[in-house]
């Protein structure tokens, strides 16, 4: 049931009585993986998304030093992916279902005595849900502490791997994800049916997910449901993401552990 979690970081494992016998709860790191089920080219399982989070999270919890408390929540399988929806297979949760489940697993941790929760979000569509919802939890709760992280913005060599125009274009299904997956799901990669596809500029200050975004569902910006170029993808650089992300994720949360809320 841990999947790539260790087992003795895995939440679920513990006894209520385990729960409610804990030492410096509020100091303990408790990390809920966001992913989603949706499309991600002809060659990537629409898992994708959730296994990043998985595969990256149990990694950085098998380095983490033993003396910091922190432990994985189930995978939130599914998420707000309806930019993704034309593609058949794409399974996506409203804004308001996504923030009300988050919200109210989160009254859970609160109500367990838990005052630091991580949001580990894997999908481009929703790192704002992501930030809405931990900023409402800490007004409703003032002394919880809510992190809204997206997977990859951790300190990691992923784009010194990546050509440039992968590094600036590549938004879904591209080198990275396709070189990660087949680190993690090998067998699940069908790289001979992979696809190079990149979307025209939307302008000179305009563009899809940058500074000055335009609105947009896959199919107006891709054929095949890829944006970028998997074709270069291979499993020793996958290895070395993985490495380098789960490392980042490793100091994250020391830092996550040892913040303190600012008192007023």
């Amino acid at each position: 049931m841990h999947n790539f979690i260790p087992p003795h970081r895995f939440f679920p494992y513990l006894t209520w009585t385990d729960i409610d016998t804990m030492s410096d709860k509020e100091n303990v790191v408790i990390i809920q993986p966001v992913g989603a089920i949706e499309q991600h080219g002809p060659h990537l399982p629409i898992i994708v998304d959730a296994a990043i989070g998985m595969g990256v999270l149990g990694k950085a919890l098998a380095k983490l030093p033993p003396h910091i408390p922190a432990y994985a929540l189930p995978s939130l399988y599914y998420g707000k992916s309806n930019e993704h929806w034309h593609f058949p297979g794409t399974i996506t949760l409203s804004t308001e279902t996504l923030s009300a489940t988050l919200m109210e697993v989160a009254d859970s941790i609160y109500r367990a005595g838990f005052r630091k929760l991580v949001l580990m979000n894997s999908h481009g569509g929703q790192p704002q849900v992501m930030q809405m919802v931990a900023r409402d939890l800490h007004i409703k709760y003032a002394d919880f502490t809510v992190f809204p992280l997206f997977t990859w913005r951790v300190p990691n060599i992923t784009k010194e791997l990546l050509t440039t125009q992968e590094a600036q274009e590549g938004m879904h299904a591209g080198d990275a994800e396709t070189s990660i997956i087949m680190s993690l799901l090998p067998e699940q990669v069908r790289i001979e049916r992979a696809v190079a596809e990149y979307p025209p500029s939307p302008g000179k200050l305009l563009s899809w997910e940058r500074n000055l975004p335009v609105s947009w569902a896959t199919r107006d910006i891709s054929k095949s449901g890829v944006i970028g170029d998997p074709t270069t993808a291979s499993k020793e650089k996958g290895d070395r993401i993985l490495e380098s992300v789960s490392d980042g994720w490793v100091q994250v949360i020391e830092e996550i552990y040892a913040y303190q809320p600012f008192t007023t």
